[in-house]
């Protein structure tokens, strides 16, 4: 294309345009000019000759006029002229026959269902922003295709290795047998050996238990995961027995901040913050000989008003210290849970304005959208991932050999 034409063309039209809407009718017929010359071309390519060429003269093929369709995307909703040939075998791949919107118009809807939005909300947004009447039966049409992508993503071949990964669950209300129930979302978040996030699946039951978190990881067995090397986890019963079972390599380390939270639930704000700040002097001691200690003043200081906790972190504590064996840089790639927590954040602001979900299909597409479009930034290792690959190759060097 020639920069300077078009330039140069735009500012002619410009001087016409004085508002908002002057700028979408302009942006709407340039649309209609530009898509009817491109189906035109086509039309050139597949009879293999120019309009009023003589050498279409008997080619056994000539044009037969047009045929008029209304067409919707983000220019809002356009009339165009789409060429015919006497064969009728003429099939343009610019707008293709039977289609009424631009791919453009999908991605859009896909985006503002993947942003939480419901199907009348897309409705009204189009209408609002383009003047485009779409219906419920088509926005329904194009996410429901998603759920194709959804399954084959759900089914893909998984790596060998992942030296870490991220188990957590997200609850949201869901119908189901004409009630609302709460479901438990699953998600697994690993760590390749290039250090980057990768999202391994999304599962959905009733509610979380240890016996459904084994045939997850069961699954991702049967996918081609063979080892995992760090497996960070919240504190649910006979979760690290699930993962004993079928990933024996794998040690445990209970989450941290699913095991503060779950401490703070009956402290009142006066002792908040005071209990926060001596429970991480539990986490971030230097040693695990060190942590015990720090264990046993929390207890002596706070065990008259809340020995619950202490008792609670004595129950835990062999799969709390997993951290422990690990110099402090590659601690916070272990216990730091700021990928599984900005994935679930993502997750949380893409539900957060509906309520309840029509059905189970419903909720995972929009935590798939969502989750799809969060990892395009998963572009980089993840921090201080070379000295935590370095360690893991001394610690598990017989697993990681063959694939590195």
């Amino acid at each position: 294309m020639d920069k300077r034409k078009l330039q140069a063309m735009a500012n002619e039209l410009a001087k016409d345009v004085k508002t908002p809407e002057d700028l979408s009718t302009l942006s709407a017929f340039l649309t209609k000019l530009t898509v009817e010359a491109a189906l035109k071309a086509e039309m050139d390519y597949h009879l293999g000759y120019e309009k009023n060429d003589q050498s279409g003269h008997h080619s056994g093929n000539s044009r037969n006029g047009f045929s008029s369709k209304k067409l919707k995307g983000d220019h809002g909703e356009i009339e165009i002229q789409t060429p015919r040939d006497r064969n009728a075998n003429f099939e343009p791949e610019l707008i293709k026959k039977g289609q009424t919107r631009t791919t453009s118009m999908d991605k859009q809807i896909l985006s503002l269902y993947a942003k939480g939005m419901s199907t009348r909300d897309i409705t009204d947004a189009f209408q609002e922003m383009y003047g485009a009447d779409i219906s419920a039966g088509l926005i329904s049409q194009v996410t429901n295709g998603v759920m194709e992508k959804v399954m084959e993503w759900q089914n893909r071949p998984l790596d060998a290795i992942y030296p870490i990964v991220y188990m957590d669950c997200i609850v949201l209300k869901i119908r189901q047998d004409k009630r609302v129930i709460n479901k438990a979302i699953y998600l697994v978040l690993g760590i390749n050996i290039e250090g980057h996030k990768e999202l391994l699946g999304m599962w959905i039951s009733e509610n979380e238990g240890a016996k459904f978190w084994l045939s997850v990881l069961t699954d991702l067995q049967n996918r081609g995961m063979k080892h995992m090397f760090i497996a960070c986890v919240d504190g649910l019963k006979g979760f690290p027995d699930a993962i004993s079972a079928t990933f024996p390599d794998a040690k445990i380390q209970l989450c941290i901040v699913h095991m503060v939270r779950n401490s703070l639930k009956l402290v009142p704000w006066k002792d908040y913050k005071e209990i926060v700040a001596d429970l991480k002097r539990i986490y971030q001691s230097v040693t695990e000989q060190e942590a015990s200690l720090e264990l046993d003043r929390f207890a002596e200081k706070w065990d008259d008003k809340y020995p619950q906790i202490s008792k609670s972190w004595r129950a835990h504590w062999v799969n709390l210290i997993t951290i422990f064996d690990y110099p402090a840089d590659i601690r916070k790639v272990i216990y730091t849970t700021n990928a599984i927590e900005s994935l679930n954040s993502v997750v949380r602001k893409s539900v957060k304005t509906r309520k309840v979900f029509p059905s189970d299909d419903a909720a995972l597409k929009v935590i798939y959208l969502a989750t799809e479009a969060a990892s395009k930034k998963w572009t980089m290792p993840i921090r201080d991932w070379k000295p935590a690959l370095n360690r893991f190759m001394i610690e598990f060097e017989e697993q990681l050999a063959p694939h590195i």
